[in-house]
């Protein structure tokens, strides 16, 4: 049996991870990031296809797609997290369960980032863990995957 399937889709500026502003994103690179995905995924039983663009038409494309062939989105929007309106209508219309990830703590952050609009069209936000954050947003989509 082929195990459920996560797209998940990290947005703009995160292909430098490791090196953009450690202080506030951590040290751990996308790829490190991806292959924990990859791992935690396969221990509970489902499977992830990781994305990053720094395009916004770019992950709408691909979160639509994900509709005919994934079981949930797990997404790091980036800055979009604060802006796209498009990004939250794409996620709305697929109606797949979706979390949304974010490597800092927004909420400690500039008043610009308080403002979560992506998250509108998710089932939650795990925000402030850095990289521990994307397991756990795994680990949370999971039962919205299940009752599906």
């Amino acid at each position: 049996m082929t195990p459920p399937r996560v797209r998940v889709l990290h947005g703009p500026s995160l292909n430098l991870l490791g090196r953009r502003e450690p202080s506030i994103y951590g040290t751990a690179t996308l790829a490190e990031i991806d292959r924990g995905l990859a791992a935690e995924a396969a221990e509970l039983g489902l499977a992830v296809e990781c994305f990053q663009s720094n395009h916004e038409g770019v992950l709408i494309d691909r979160i639509h797609e994900a509709a005919g062939s994934c079981a949930g989105i797990l997404i790091n929007p980036g800055a979009y997290a604060h802006s796209s309106l498009a990004i939250a209508d794409a996620l709305r219309a697929i109606a797949l369960p979706a979390v949304e990830v974010h490597l800092s703590n927004v909420h400690a952050r500039e008043p610009a980032r308080h403002t979560l609009v992506v998250a509108a069209a998710c089932v939650g936000v795990i925000a402030g863990f850095g990289a521990l954050g994307y397991a756990l947003g795994l680990r949370a989509l999971l039962p919205h995957i299940q009752r599906r």
